[in-house]
């Protein structure tokens, strides 16, 4: 990417960027995740759309399709402007996209990277300092206070946490954090482990493996209390043909419905020959 005069200059946080010199893309992207560098996020805008105008229409059909239901952008660097704004909610569920993408997320949880002669330090403390952190990204003007989304990940479950006009951002988070992780979980509740003998009569075989069509996680309070009840038939004759249906596994939470999964067989089972 060339830099272009009217790339540089931008208020607020910046990268440095000086007419002429060029970068990678992901140069940028460094600049813009890293140290919050609106002269990137202008380069990149222009550079992926033609122009802000254009890079903003394509920021707010993609807030669309993610179900951003109350946000408007009006540039791609989020300094203060008449139409632009957004909540936790929506911020939280850009994070969650963002965070499936393998490039955000690595350079995300990059704490620091050299570009050019220069040394870029994440913005982001809570990458050293909040254990299982894996991005984040800061904001500021003088409007929306200090803002911060972030992404933590503990034993396979993760959590994104946004907080606005927050004094004590950092501190909030990982306090929230320490919160969540101590009182929800990612539950598996039906796996591989789980199958049934059904006898099975005039096979050539004497049982069949009744198994779960599919395995089944939930994200649950670390207290509640799960009931699983299994209901089959008592036998079944032959022939008995893998994958049909065998029963089914009822899950109630705290007593209420919560999944109901199909139990099939999981072989072939041919009747024999007399």
């Amino acid at each position: 990417v060339e830099i272009l005069p009217e790339y540089c200059g931008a208020e607020g946080s910046s990268m440095y960027l000086s007419p002429g010199e060029r970068y990678t893309v992901e140069e940028l992207l460094q600049g813009l995740l890293l140290v919050s560098g609106n002269d990137a996020a202008i380069a990149l805008a222009c550079h992926t759309a033609g122009d802000i105008d254009s890079f903003v229409a394509l920021m707010n059909a993609k807030a669309f399709t993610l179900g951003m239901e109350n946000s408007s952008f009006a540039n791609p660097h989020g300094l203060d402007g008449e139409g632009h704004y957004s909540t936790a909610r929506d911020m939280a569920k850009l994070m969650c996209a963002c965070m499936e993408n393998e490039d955000f997320a690595r350079i995300t949880a990059t704490k620091s990277c050299t570009v050019g002669e220069q040394y870029l330090y994440n913005h982001n403390k809570l990458l050293s300092s909040c254990q299982g952190c894996i991005g984040g990204k800061t904001g500021y003007t003088e409007a929306a206070g200090r803002c911060l989304v972030s992404c933590t990940e503990r034993e396979g479950t993760r959590y994104v946490c946004v907080t606005l006009s927050a004094p004590d951002d950092w501190n909030d988070h990982k306090r929230l954090y320490n919160w969540a992780f101590s009182h929800y979980t990612n539950r598996s509740v039906v796996d591989e482990s789980i199958g049934f003998d059904i006898p099975v009569v005039s096979g050539t075989l004497p049982t069949v493996r009744a198994v779960p069509e599919e395995a089944f996680s939930a994200f649950l309070p670390t207290d509640a209390e799960l009931t699983l009840i299994a209901e089959m038939a008592r036998f079944t004759y032959a022939p008995v043909q893998q994958g049909e249906t065998a029963g089914r596994i009822v899950v109630l939470l705290d007593g209420e419905l919560l999944k109901e999964i199909r139990l099939i067989y999981g072989s072939q089972v041919p009747a024999a020959k007399h």
